[in-house]
């Protein structure tokens, strides 16, 4: 039997240690529950504890747990988000973490000007050049921006990484330092539509060192829920 809700005290007490070895307010830090494949009951359990945030990786699996669900959080998508899926994802999900393309930009903007909405979105930024992940090449990010900030119905709020895994968490702090260093050039820019404001960095192998590299928002999935049930 999994204790949720102990695993959360755990991660909250990590990364409480982790802001004061980087010297951040630990208030300014959030936990995401990433819930791939966790069951219904164990993700009500993270919101009991204190979860805030849930993200999803399919716009199938949020479905069914926003059917299950009727407590006032906030939904992430956080898999890759193919363009036929927009008007489906934006019924579902509050922030779309994955924006990768101006295509993408472009088909959420259309779905937010049917509902008068403005959709939120964090631009995921391939940082260490895998073909097997999903995100922008940074030297497409700038481009990108540029171009949302021509559109009326998408905001971004932040970047989103998920460094190349390694066995020992140091070796992530580089692409966790070097998406804050994006994140603060391009804030420079004053784009209208973009404010740079959070950084999705850190999952349960590295999110100790990304906190203390400026992540705002952690994506926990089995350090909080478990092994995966599925």
């Amino acid at each position: 039997m999994v204790d949720v809700a102990a695993n959360y005290r755990s991660i909250v007490s990590r990364i409480a240690e982790a802001a004061a070895n980087g010297g951040r307010d630990v208030g300014a830090i959030k936990i995401l529950g990433a819930a791939k494949l966790q069951s219904v009951e164990r993700i009500r359990a993270a919101i009991a504890a204190g979860v805030t945030l849930i993200g999803e990786n399919y716009v199938q699996e949020a479905q069914q747990a926003k059917r299950q669900i009727d407590r006032t959080i906030e939904w992430h998508m956080i898999g890759h988000l193919q363009r036929n899926k927009a008007k489906a994802a934006l019924e579902l999900f509050d922030v779309i973490e994955s924006l990768d393309s101006a295509a993408l930009a472009r088909a959420l903007d259309k779905e937010g000007a049917k509902r008068d909405k403005v959709v939120r979105t964090f631009v995921e930024v391939n940082l260490g050049g895998e073909e097997s992940k999903s995100g922008i090449p940074k030297d497409q990010l700038k481009d990108l921006l540029e171009q949302v900030a021509g559109l009326s119905h998408v905001t971004v709020e932040g970047l989103m990484t998920v460094p190349p895994y390694r066995e020992d968490a140091e070796e992530a702090r580089r692409f966790f330092r070097e998406l804050r260093a994006l994140r603060d050039e391009l804030a420079s820019l004053a784009l209208t539509n973009v404010d740079l404001k959070e950084l999705s960095m850190g999952m349960t192998h590295d999110y100790p060192v990304a906190v203390e590299e400026g992540a705002t928002i952690v994506r926990i999935g089995t350090a909080l829920f478990g092994p995966r049930e599925k």
